[in-house]
């Protein structure tokens, strides 16, 4: 950025701001860098009004992004400059050090006005968030309904659809009329979180049904909603785990789901916003315990070198120590090798190839898991399957590398030991190797699932470290068997 840009090409930055980016929104998130060198131009020459302008017509996460790449002593005073709805919306994008950053750096008026604005959902993942010091703070800025409301969605479990639910939705009475439906609709309409659907209740508020809005604009004046509500109801219970509520979002494609208590009260509506934060969540944690790592709940950036350290030594000690199993094989097998030293050269590719097969099942069969796909039942299945493309795995690896060993190892690189037996104990191994591989790959993560643990952390590490043992217990067999050594 030019220390002494004029006036004049400050104006063309921005004219060229707003015909590539604000004329085509689909453009922004790839002009972020434009607009953030224009916006720290304005803020070096304080044109504050012209900053408000450029900023305004952004959605809340492209001007989330923005700040991210701000220092933290300019967020402040962009953040005062945004519309106090806009303002509400980019602090939900801020990440957790941000937003505390900022209400520390609020007056009571201005943290009040914030807190208005949030839909209950986001205060309470601000409240669970924030140091114990903040949360006072929040809390009692808070009007008494509110915090009644985020006290009770914090009783529940930390991963159950209680917990990610908001209590701001639209209920109606069966006998009502579908204009009072309509004005009640109107009345409570800016306080909730979404209209798309209203939910029906009966005096113990049971939820008996619910109205689309289109439904509800398209019918008579006069009609009562207990006669034109859906019946046909879908909900969750508020102890239900996070990702099954996500998942039944994305499978029945809701834009929300009910969530009652086990009296079947409706207590509060899991929204489509949320779910995608629940599935992101689950599957960052499901790729870190598949890489054997400890899950952290910070961005990569935003996680400091000795937390990283903590969640990853762990399970390097723990595979370190289980893959000594390996060299304890290979000192049992030591007098065969010696007789036969060519068979060491040939350790790394079954090792490699037998860790990649049953990565390859693991990571499908979690995936199914994870959809609802596949369930314990399922079990042989599975297996019969995985048995067969094993097969026809290992006989095409087989017999591809048999071609491999005979025309480079024998004849291009003049290697007599490569005799056609050896390569037919390497070929057998892989085959054998494949299929174990496949088979362990498959049924490790649906026990795990069977018996409490997350499949995910039986993925790439384990089932590696696993095979690993597998395929030298069977070389050094078939070898003895067909060596004789």
């Amino acid at each position: 950025m030019a220390e002494n840009m004029t006036d004049q090409e400050l104006e063309e930055m921005i004219e060229d701001v707003y015909e590539d980016v604000y004329e085509d929104m689909e453009n922004v998130e790839e002009r972020l860098d434009d607009i953030l060198e224009t916006v720290e131009e304005l803020l070096s020459r304080k044109q504050y009004a012209d900053l408000r302008d450029l900023l305004s017509p952004l959605e809340a996460p492209d001007i989330g992004i923005l700040f991210g790449d701000l220092n933290n002593d300019q967020i402040p005073l962009l953040f005062r400059l945004l519309p106090k709805e806009l303002a509400a919306e980019v602090f939900v994008e801020l990440e957790s050090d941000q937003q505390q950053m900022l209400i520390q750096g609020f007056s009571n008026a201005e943290l009040k006005e914030v807190l208005d604005e949030l839909y209950l959902d986001d205060a309470v993942d601000l409240v669970e968030e924030m140091p114990a010091n903040v949360v006072t703070r929040i809390l009692k800025h808070t009007d008494p309904d509110t915090r009644k409301s985020i006290n009770e969605i914090l009783k529940y479990p930390e991963d159950s659809a209680g917990s990610i639910m908001t209590t701001e939705f639209v209920d109606l009475k069966e006998n009502m009329t579908v204009e009072d439906a309509l004005k009640r609709i109107r009345r409570t309409a800016p306080d909730k979180e979404t209209i798309n659907v209203c939910y029906v209740i009966d005096e113990r508020r049971h939820l008996i049904g619910y109205l689309s809005i289109r439904r509800l604009l398209l019918a008579e004046e006069d009609d009562i909603i207990g006669e034109i509500m859906e019946k046909s109801l879908i909900a969750v219970q508020t102890l239900d785990d996070q990702e099954t509520t996500a998942q039944a979002l994305s499978k029945y494609d809701f834009l929300a789901l009910p969530v009652v208590d086990t009296e079947n009260r409706l207590v509060g509506i899991v929204t489509v916003d949320d779910a995608m934060d629940v599935i992101e969540e689950e599957t960052t944690e499901d790729f870190e315990k598949m890489a054997a790592m400890l899950p952290s709940d910070k961005p990569y950036l935003k996680t400091g070198v000795f937390e990283t350290w903590k969640a990853r030594t762990p399970w390097l000690l723990m595979l370190m120590l289980s893959a000594t199993f390996t060299g304890i094989i290979l000192t049992h097998f030591e007098s065969a090798l010696m007789s036969c030293a060519i068979l060491t050269s040939f350790i790394p590719m079954l090792s490699g190839t037998g860790g990649n097969s049953g990565t390859q099942a693991s990571t499908a069969v979690i995936r199914a898991l994870s959809l609802d796909e596949v369930r314990f039942s399922d079990l042989f299945h599975v297996l019969w399957k995985e048995l067969r493309v094993s097969l026809c795995c290992g006989v095409c690896l087989a017999g591809a590398n048999f071609i491999k060993m005979m025309l480079v190892d024998r004849m291009l690189l003049n290697n007599p030991d490569v005799t056609v037996w050896v390569a037919l104990v390497v070929c057998a191994t892989l085959v054998c190797t494949v299929l174990c591989a496949k088979l362990v790959g498959c049924a490790m993560p649906i026990l795990a699932e069977k018996i409490g643990f997350d499949p995910a952390v039986m993925a790439s590490p384990f089932i590696t470290t696993i095979v690993d043992a597998l395929s030298l217990l069977i070389y050094f067999e078939i070898a003895s068997s067909i060596l004789g050594i």
